[in-house]
């Protein structure tokens, strides 16, 4: 799965989970830039996107993220 085919996958989970009916996510897109993306919708979403691409993340990967970005670096090492 390529960088570009993750993102879109995720653009389809977030305007799922936040009920949006357009999102166009980068790497550098973070919760400050979504109005919808709060801390309770950011639990929903992490659970979406280990569903839907079958994988678990630890809490510290979690905790380590700063932006969609490096969300998509660890679904890449995870998918490796």
């Amino acid at each position: 799965m390529t960088r570009e085919e993750i993102f879109k996958q995720l653009e389809s989970i977030f305007k799922d989970v936040l009920d949006l009916e357009t999102v166009t996510l980068c790497d550098s897109t973070t919760a400050a830039d979504i109005e919808e993306w709060d801390s309770l919708n950011h639990v929903q979403l992490v659970y979406e996107v280990e569903q839907a691409m079958g994988i678990r993340f630890t809490s510290a990967e979690i905790l380590s993220w700063k932006n969609v970005g490096q969300m998509v670096d660890s679904i890449i090492k995870h998918r490796q």
